[in-house]
């Protein structure tokens, strides 16, 4: 259960050179086909790797291509308006990526003449691409042997080697970074690296890990030691933060009122219903009419509930309730938001939103609008 750290520059051994054709061997082999795993394209896979991070598979792969229908390339993705890549995005969560992948297009059009650089440091001057992400590309679409250390690879690793400590540490991140060099190191840097992925999401998982079918198992030293559920060790736990939040359905001669929030923070630059938190555990309609008139500016009349709902973020747990009511006659005058549209209700789904407040809308639009005949 050695943690000494091998020198940073250390070439492969014949015990790193064994795993590589083991891992390499297994993933030819069983590897799932993936649209993105059809094409060298740069651009496609720069798009895959930035839906992917924290996001399944499955989840992506019906958003990737929808994605590449629309913006083909990185021209397409550069001149395209900012609230049609927040439309296709929406549902995918995380929006700062596509904000992101919008702007590195730019970059990429006026600073790299519209390709993808091929090397690592390049790539990582870009808005949104980290180590991971420029070592993914490097690799997969340009055959460099840059490592990758994802959630899945770290654990991967950790159990191999049994390594000691949270991979969120900074000596154990150094070390999951060192050992992933040296794996990449040879033939198929790109292939080896999405091994060690595939490795993590289908046999190595975090519970009931399949280590049976493992084609790396001989080398495990936690499956030698019986420490594969031990490993990898967890970060201390924090309890989210409970909220209770309010979103109000507001109509003025006929149209509802969205806001934009702005570029910067969680759901950045989407559309919404105006609303936010209220202190305490809330629910006194009162204090949401001044949440609401505070921050569009016009007085809320006639406010109902129209159900609620749980929603989490990755560190609060919100708990929403909507409203919907009327706008009274005046100037909107917006306090947190960059934007304002009146908007006839049946179409505020067309705009680019959250999923929070797609679930806000329905239930809004389920009290405010007469049900159809027939």
């Amino acid at each position: 259960m050695s943690t000494a750290t091998p020198r940073r520059d250390a070439p492969p051994d014949a015990a790193h050179r064994s795993l590589r054709r083991r891992l390499l061997a297994w993933y030819t082999r069983t590897r799932r086909d993936l649209p993105w795993r059809r094409t060298r394209d740069p651009y496609a896979i720069w798009i895959s790797e930035a839906m992917l991070q924290q996001t399944r598979v499955e989840t992506v792969i019906p958003y990737y291509e929808r994605f590449l229908q629309t913006f083909p390339d990185v021209d397409g993705l550069a001149s395209a308006d900012l609230d049609e890549v927040l439309g296709l995005w929406a549902g995918l969560g995380y929006y700062s990526r596509a904000r992101n992948l919008k702007r590195a297009a730019e970059q990429v059009r006026d600073r790299f003449d519209g390709a993808l650089p091929d090397d690592v440091e390049s790539l990582q001057s870009l808005p949104g691409i980290g180590r991971y992400t420029a070592g993914a590309i490097a690799s997969i679409a340009f055959d460099r042997p840059a490592p990758v250390v994802d959630g899945n690879v770290a654990r991967v690793l950790c159990r191999v080697h049994a390594i000691e400590g949270a991979p969120q540490e900074r000596a154990v991140q150094n070390r999951l970074w060192e050992e992933a060099a040296r794996l990449a190191r040879g033939p198929r840097p790109g292939d080896l690296n999405q091994a060690l992925m595939e490795l993590g999401a289908r046999v190595c998982t975090p519970r009931s890990a399949r280590c049976g079918t493992c084609p790396i198992r001989r080398s495990c030293r936690a499956l030698a030691t019986g420490r594969v559920d031990e490993l990898p060790h967890a970060p201390p736990g924090k309890r989210p933060k409970r909220e209770h939040w309010v979103t109000a359905l507001l109509v003025r001669r006929g149209r509802a009122l969205a806001v934009r929030r702005p570029e910067a923070g969680p759901l950045g630059g989407l559309w919404e219903l105006p609303g936010g938190a209220l202190p305490g555990t809330g629910g006194a309609l009162a204090g949401a009419r001044a949440l609401l008139e505070e921050r569009v500016g016009l007085r809320c009349e006639a406010l109902r509930r129209a159900g609620r709902f749980d929603y989490a973020f990755t560190h609060r747990q919100l708990e929403v309730e909507v409203l919907v009511g009327t706008a009274a006659a005046g100037r909107t005058r917006l306090s947190g938001y960059t934007a304002h549209r009146w908007v006839a209700p049946g179409r505020l789904g067309e705009l680019a939103s959250a999923t929070l407040t797609r679930r806000a809308l329905e239930l809004a639009l389920a009290t405010a609008l007469p049900p159809r005949e027939g």
